[in-house]
């Protein structure tokens, strides 16, 4: 749809997946905003159903893209055909109202605010229309650690009514494909130091079933926030973890006859450098990933971390304590063979030599796969 010069434009954009008995009022009270504020508009209809959602659509003068499988991939989609100065996202299943489009684009057209969020929980939710575990458990928590994490101050991190103008659009790094999307907008809008309003709204019960599975697409939303955060979820825990099995470990060893004594505690302070190793290694991994991915672009410390260089000196390391596991191991091994292959009294150091074999291995194996990883780019980043 061409747009008159001068006169501001919006595009609307929704996903649907078999929504045929709603697609039509949701384009019918899209279509009276744009006659509310005599502006251009359209409405894109990213569409994976197998019912005449499309064909309704279509008949109404919106533009239907697909099919399209995927929350996420829907969305980038019909972002990618948006044309308007704003773009305003809702989901077609009309549990938004989109005649409450005027508290979104009131303060964008007004230069307010950048990226303007709907809020469920501090405007209505009607009965019936979101179950207990999202409304007082689910949403809370993922909103509370995405505001940690971010350094954001919004209420409803999963409300799908947004609005933004099309500079914001194009700041904002979206590639993600699936329900993590509506997390990912807000981390980058957060990212790019866009100014980021809420607006209370109602939220209505949908006719056809919903298609949001509560612990799969909570988990995905975690672990994309992982991978732009992994100090406190990985790193931070992992640490504690080694640290713990070091101070258990070398307190026992400096106690004269500790470690044999206290048995147990000499493998449990064991295991837990290796647990914190391996907590520490996968950090490694998502750091890396992230990196790749084009999620820390500012980050010169860990790309510093990550390079060629970096991960030599990783593979030395292991090699290294590899090489004193393997030397305390000998000794362990011809002390037992000069007792005539008797009782092990040096239990102290066959622990030692396995947690070292275990760390060694682990850090060499970290400096192989993560070399791997950083194959396809540039060496010093």
């Amino acid at each position: 749809m061409m747009y008159k010069l001068g006169m501001p434009s919006l595009s609307i954009v929704m996903p649907s997946m078999n929504e045929e008995e709603t697609i039509r009022i949701c384009i019918q009270k899209a279509q009276h905003i744009f006659k509310k504020y005599g502006i251009e508009g359209e409405i894109i209809v990213a569409d994976n159903s197998s019912d005449r959602t499309a064909e309704i659509a279509a008949s109404m003068g919106a533009k239907v893209i697909g099919p399209i499988k995927g929350y996420g991939n829907a969305y980038l989609k019909g972002l990618a055909e948006a044309r308007g100065d704003y773009i305003a996202i809702a989901d077609a299943d009309n549990t938004y109202d989109l005649l409450e489009l005027d508290r979104f684009l009131d303060p964008l057209l007004a230069g307010e605010a950048d990226f303007i969020m709907g809020t469920r929980l501090k405007g209505e939710i009607k009965a019936g229309a979101m179950p207990w575990l999202h409304q007082y458990i689910g949403n809370p928590i993922l909103t509370g650690m995405l505001n940690f994490l971010f350094k954001t101050k919004i209420s409803d991190a999963h409300c799908g009514m947004r609005a933004f103008t099309r500079e914001a659009l194009e700041k904002m790094n979206l590639k993600t494909h699936g329900m993590e999307l509506a997390s990912e907008m807000i981390i980058e809008a957060a990212r790019c130091g866009l100014r980021i309003k809420e607006v209370p709204i109602t939220y209505y019960s949908r006719k056809a079933p919903s298609k949001l599975r509560s612990f799969q697409d909570g988990w995905r939303h975690v672990r994309f926030m992982m991978l732009y955060r992994p100090v406190p979820f990985l790193y931070i825990p992992g640490a504690c973890v080694f640290i713990l099995g070091f101070l258990i470990t070398s307190s026992l060893l400096l106690t004269e006859n500790a470690a044999y004594n206290r048995l147990h505690s000499f493998i449990l302070g064991s295991m837990l450098l290796i647990i914190g190793g391996q907590i520490l290694a996968t950090g490694g991994y998502m750091k890396t990933y992230g990196l790749l991915h084009g999620m820390y672009r500012d980050d010169k410390k860990s790309k510093k971390l990550l390079s060629y260089h970096s991960l030599e000196k990783e593979l030395i390391g292991g090699s290294l304590l590899l090489v004193s596991s393997l030397v305390l191991g000998l000794k362990v091994a011809y002390s037992w063979i000069s007792t005539g292959y008797g009782s092990l009294e040096e239990v102290e150091s066959a622990v030692i030599s396995m947690v070292l074999a275990a760390i060694g291995l682990q850090l060499i194996f970290s400096a192989v796969f993560l070399s791997v990883m950083l194959l396809e780019v540039d060496t010093d980043w």
